[in-house]
């Protein structure tokens, strides 16, 4: 496993996420949205909610998956060491949060159905959305959906502000940050078929019938999806499938999709510059700027939860009369 000393994230960002991210900030809305996320979501209770539902990785706890953790923090060259916890939950997937006290999750899901060096790919993705900065705006995108859908629920005088453009661009925007994180897993594991193989289990595979699935066939299936695009009918098709029109408004790109851009990636030079120690080196900024006081967490908590606490007794009152 290589080791990228210094490694900036945007020696590896995918310039699809950048541009998305660029479109997302310019929009109307954005900038009250980042105020009011950190004014009424600290992170502290979300660590206090793992902390008491999760088991907490370390060199006693999941020793095995701590010290592959460990190597992959020290391969993307990220400073703090996240908390890794390991939550009971059979859907194989991740994620990750936080920006001052960052933290990632693996569902159990993950563990049992990934071999060891697969399940090191999955860390090194998660680690690269920290590396990225990703986390706060992967966290708005989750609260700002749920307060466009909640119907006489407490918004926190969001809900009017979330235009169906500004969702839009969350989503658009979630997607292309997938695909900077696919490449960190590459730089870590330099292996491209280990990747797209864990990509291919995690979309669709089995356990009882791991056997059964092949990697090329699954590749195979991401030229034919690629294909689908000569014909300007589906183009519109897969529009509407990641915008929510068709079904649910997809916050990931199709695992197949991913496939497609991994592979362009893997034979481009710039990915042999860096694994040749030639890239943009220097600790990596966190890519959401918002305004936080000096005030400590309990403040902040208690004013948080007094706030909330005011906006449910306004809700009733109204609902009384």
């Amino acid at each position: 496993m290589a080791s990228y000393p210094g490694i900036k994230a945007e020696a590896f960002r995918h310039p699809l996420d950048r541009q998305a991210e660029q479109t997302l900030r310019s929009l109307p809305g954005f900038d009250f949205l980042a105020r009011k996320f950190v004014e009424f979501f600290a992170e502290r209770p979300q660590l206090v909610f793992l902390m008491g539902n999760t088991i907490q990785v370390g060199p006693r706890q999941y020793s095995t998956i701590y010290h592959m953790f460990r190597e992959c923090v020290r391969d993307l060259d990220i400073t703090y060491e996240p908390k890794l916890f390991i939550e009971q939950n059979a859907v194989a997937n991740s994620y990750s949060l936080g920006k001052e006290n960052p933290c990632i999750v693996i569902n159990t899901g993950i563990l049992d159905l990934l071999s060891e060096v697969e399940i090191r790919a999955v860390l090194a993705h998660e680690l690269g959305h920290i590396k990225c900065g990703h986390t706060i705006l992967i966290q708005m995108a989750k609260w700002v959906s749920q307060a466009a859908t909640a119907i006489g629920q407490v918004t926190f005088g969001v809900g009017k502000f979330v235009s169906q453009g500004l969702l839009l661009a969350f989503y658009e925007w979630r997607r292309k940050a997938e695909l900077s994180c696919d490449r960190a897993a590459l730089l870590v594991i330099e292996d491209l078929n280990t990747v797209m193989k864990t990509m291919m289990k995690i979309s669709g595979g089995s356990i009882n019938y791991a056997h059964e699935c092949h990697l090329q066939e699954f590749i195979k299936q991401s030229e034919e999806y690629q294909a689908l695009d000569e014909d300007g009918l589906n183009q519109v098709y897969k529009l509407l499938m990641y915008s929510g029109v068709i079904g649910e408004m997809q916050s990931h790109p199709f695992a197949v999709e991913r496939v497609h851009y991994l592979r362009e990636w893997a034979v481009s030079e710039e990915y042999q510059q860096i694994l040749q120690g030639n890239y943009m080196r220097s600790p990596a900024e966190g890519a959401v700027n918002v305004e936080v006081n000096n005030d400590t967490e309990a403040d902040q908590l208690r004013r948080q939860l007094e706030e909330l606490q005011r906006e449910i007794e306004r809700i009733r009152r109204t609902g009384n009369q």
